[in-house]
């Protein structure tokens, strides 16, 4: 019932294949504002539709124990990054997007202590894109 329900809503099944995938995975090390340290590693993105519109999820593993990991998806959705661009009137090379998404992800590790197998999942909104450009001084 629910791949046909996933099928309905547009959604890409899960274990659908992920590209920019890097050729050697690097684990990386976050500590966080929670007091949570992170290990990670970048899976790959791929293609999704979230709420009728599409869009890219991110995908990390991650760890907060050395122990049990978890796969952490971060969902760009297209609208969102569109509306960015027409306001900026420049688009966003598929570099600086991943770095948007790195620091959304850092900011999920610094503001979330619900992180889980059960609770991985964030959106990217508008304002984040905004913060993060600044930052990054797009």
């Amino acid at each position: 019932m629910a791949s046909w329900l996933d099928r309905f809503r547009g959604n890409k099944p899960p274990d659908a294949a992920l590209r920019g995938t890097p050729p050697l995975r690097r684990e990386k090390t976050y500590s966080s504002d929670t007091g949570y340290v992170y290990q990670y590693y970048y899976e790959g993105y791929r293609e999704s539709r979230r709420d009728g519109g599409g869009g890219h999820e991110h995908v990390f593993n991650v760890t907060s124990d050395r122990v049990s990991r978890f796969s952490m998806t971060l969902f760009l959705a297209t609208r969102v990054l569109e509306a960015w661009q027409r306001e900026n009137d420049r688009e966003l090379t598929l570099t600086e997007r991943y770095a948007i998404v790195k620091l959304s992800l850092f900011e999920a590790f610094d503001e979330r202590t619900d992180l889980g197998p059960g609770a991985a999942d964030c959106r990217i909104t508008k304002e984040q894109i905004e913060a993060h450009s600044a930052t990054l001084d797009l």
